[in-house]
């Protein structure tokens, strides 16, 4: 009886190992080899200005109550709290010690589409890489590039404030393994040029679903919601559908929406308010042409 036993618990102890590793062999980071970054072009920082505005970089890195030109220091800081705990934004600065001056194109690269931080460890999808995993290697290269450009900060951010079990990282590999991937958001019956460059904007580096999707209580979007409206992440008030069928922005048109990205101003000459106002002013430093491509996108939505 005794040697049954021991050849029971040996057993057990045996599919817990083999389950463990193969647990983790499906959510242990996935960063893209070096190889994958070698053969880019030359960057083009003029281009990774845009995709910087595109992103809204300077709304959540730049110092908290920063104005002016003194927003490009991107010295982190801002305090983002949700319910799995309070998530203190980095310092992407081009200083090499608090910021990102030391890191290489593949760390910058595999953090922006892989969600994998330079010592190889899960990031937090508080970073919105779940969304510019669709970016193009391009525009991460020129991104990275202009990002040089930039003023260094030497201000250290503190680490997360996350209880348990929001703590342990390596069960992000569990939450990538049901929510990651770099595919359309939705499926497109109408996808002409500027509707297609509309859906990049929006699905990739704006990272608009971030917030106007809502999400299960796991913390994934509810795919059968994209844009359909959700709780504010941050806490009051709610984030308006955006699809044809809101009732706040359903009825406008193309240019209506491409006017209220541009000028902040609603077509009964309400203005922007809250959040919004960050991203709209973000938003109007793009081309004429990405505003009036993300205005299609968003009237090509299927209705929720």
């Amino acid at each position: 009886m005794v040697r049954g036993f021991i050849r029971l618990l040996l057993c057990l102890i045996g599919v817990a190992v083999l389950g463990g590793g193969a647990f983790y062999l499906i959510t242990a980071p996935d960063p893209l080899p070096e190889s994958h970054w070698a053969g880019l072009r030359a960057p083009d920082p003029a281009n990774g200005e845009m995709v910087f505005w595109a992103g809204g970089c300077v709304s959540c890195h730049s110092a908290p109550g920063s104005e002016g030109d003194a927003k490009l220091t991107l010295s982190g800081g801002l305090a983002l709290r949700s319910p799995f705990g309070t998530f203190h934004v980095p310092n992407i600065s081009p200083d090499e010690k608090a910021g990102i001056g030391g890191w290489t194109l593949a760390q910058f690269g595999n953090a922006m589409k892989r969600g994998v931080g330079p010592g190889g460890e899960h990031l937090y999808p508080s970073f919105p890489y779940g969304s510019y995993a669709r970016m193009s290697d391009k525009d991460v290269n020129d991104l990275f590039a202009f990002l040089k450009t930039l003023p260094k900060s030497a201000n250290v951010t503190p680490p997360h404030e996350l209880p348990f079990p929001y703590n342990i990282r390596l069960a992000l590999g569990g939450w990538k393994f049901l929510y990651f991937n770099d595919q359309p958001r939705v499926a497109l019956a109408k996808s002409d040029d500027k509707v297609k460059r509309g859906q990049y904007l929006v699905e990739g580096p704006g990272h608009c679903g971030e917030c106007h999707t809502p999400r299960d209580a796991l913390g994934g979007f509810q795919a059968d919601q994209w844009l359909a409206g959700a709780p504010n992440p941050e806490g009051k008030g709610r984030i308006p559908d955006i699809t044809p069928a809101s009732k706040s922005i359903g009825s406008w048109s193309e240019a209506d929406i491409a006017n209220y990205l541009e000028t902040g101003f609603t077509p009964d000459f309400d203005s922007v308010g809250g959040s919004m106002v960050d991203v709209q002013k973000n938003i109007a430093r793009l081309p004429a042409g990405d505003r009036e491509a993300i205005a299609a996108y968003l009237k090509a939505l299927p209705g929720r």
